[in-house]
């Protein structure tokens, strides 16, 4: 796994969400990127339900990537994470007196991956509740493992196809302690897919709430 930036793409004015991924596509396709397959990554969000009187409930997020089909991702809010077989799902279940799966909080994102020379792109539709949400796009430069190195190259290529939406470094990496060799893993990619996971969610709450 190389270095990976996932991040929001806003609808584009007077289109619908499947329109605009479908304009993301067609661009990609312009640039000589190749389809290659699908994905899918997704999160169950669970309720702590043994904490201590007053204290608000930890959530565990718990999250499976295509990508990485035989692990399975279980992130506490605030941390720490772990990295855990497909039967860690077996066990939450085994585990429903100390953590309430939140069911109405699933969300889906789901979409087609493209590679172009040695970049590995993927566009994807974050649903909730059966309904779409919002865009991601996930790029990653398959050849390098240290954010630092390869950003200002990831950067011009969003700059490509996404125009004035490319993102700036993730927190994820910022957070990494320069000039020490600390690799990208697959737990960056997650906790940036949670991030927007939970952005789109608030937005969502925000909506409901004008209503």
């Amino acid at each position: 796994m190389g270095v990976t930036c996932v991040c929001q793409v806003p609808v584009a004015e007077g289109k619908s969400v499947q329109q605009t991924v479908d304009i993301l596509h067609k661009k990609l396709e312009q640039l000589g990127a190749v389809k290659q397959g699908s994905f899918c990554v997704d999160c169950e969000t669970y309720h702590a339900t043994g904490n201590v009187s007053g204290q608000p409930s930890k959530l565990l997020y718990v999250m499976h990537n295509s990508e990485t089909p035989l692990s399975c991702m279980a992130l506490f809010e605030g941390g720490p994470c772990l990295v855990a077989d497909p039967n860690f799902d077996v066990l939450m279940v085994k585990l429903k007196s100390h953590f309430q799966n939140a069911k109405a909080h699933k969300v889906e994102c789901r979409g087609s991956r493209y590679r172009y020379c040695d970049f590995l792109i993927k566009v994807g539709t974050v649903t909730m509740s059966s309904s779409a949400r919002g865009i991601s796009v996930e790029v990653e430069y398959c050849p390098c493992v240290v954010p630092g190195d390869c950003w200002n190259l990831m950067k011009e290529f969003m700059q490509s196809f996404l125009g004035a939406s490319v993102p700036e470094l993730p927190s994820v990496f910022a957070a990494k302690p320069e000039g020490l060799f600390a690799p990208a893993d697959c737990i960056d990619t997650m906790t940036q897919y949670l991030e927007l996971f939970n952005k789109l969610r608030k937005l969502q709450i925000q909506g409901t709430n004008v209503r």
